[in-house]
């Protein structure tokens, strides 16, 4: 799961809006139950984005990642909403749990026209890649993304050795380096034979300068 930013940025069922239920007609696993309702019926920013209310609580409790995946489909058919983070979202969820076939499908849903964010489909193309096992189609992704220049009229902060300082809600500094999600990749390209989890985690990322 990623930061909020401008480059971020995936079979018809009939919903019962029962609280407590991860698929329609059936309970949610044990340790996964949720108020289902009440988290279909919030908007696309505080179910997306609000990491306390939203979907999140639920993806980071042990063994709920296809929970949380299924509430984020879910939501999507309820609202009819396209809206490409969540067809993201929910694909790493479902790689996070293995389900890669799945999630490669959700992933190629998950792309930007190519003139308004390059960057984040080169960051697209290379997790594709990784779940695929082809090296050499994530290699070329990783050299497409970290050829992306920084934008000057974004109203961003100049680069500092290459890292990006942005203010945080909270008062504090967020450092990232350039571009966007370069370090995901990097660790996908480090972990390459670890599964999708580990290798997105922070411990396969190179040290932040």
């Amino acid at each position: 799961m990623r930061k909020r930013l401008p480059i971020l940025v995936l079979s018809c069922t009939f919903f019962a809006l029962h609280s407590h239920a991860a698929v329609p007609g059936s309970a949610a696993p044990a340790g996964c139950e949720h108020d289902r309702a009440r988290l279909l019926a919030l908007d696309q920013d505080r179910f997306d984005q609000d990491f306390k209310g939203g979907w999140r609580p639920l993806a980071d409790r042990p063994g709920c990642k296809l929970a949380a995946a299924d509430l984020i489909r879910d939501y999507r058919q309820t609202h009819g909403n396209e809206a490409i983070i969540l067809y993201w979202h929910e694909a790493q969820m479902r790689a996070f749990a293995g389900q890669y076939k799945a999630a490669i499908d959700l992933m190629e849903r998950s792309r930007y026209p190519a003139e308004i964010n390059k960057d984040w489909n080169a960051y697209v193309d290379a997790t594709i890649a990784f779940l695929r096992k082809d090296r050499a189609a994530l290699d070329q992704a990783r050299q497409m993304l970290a050829s992306v220049p920084f934008p000057t009229d974004k109203g961003l902060p100049p680069l500092k050795d290459g890292v990006l300082e942005l203010p945080t809600p909270d008062g504090k500094t967020m450092r990232m380096r350039w571009p966007a999600n370069i370090d995901v990749v990097d660790g996908l390209v480090q972990c390459f034979d670890k599964p999708y989890e580990e290798a997105y985690g922070s411990t396969c990322r190179p040290p932040a300068p």
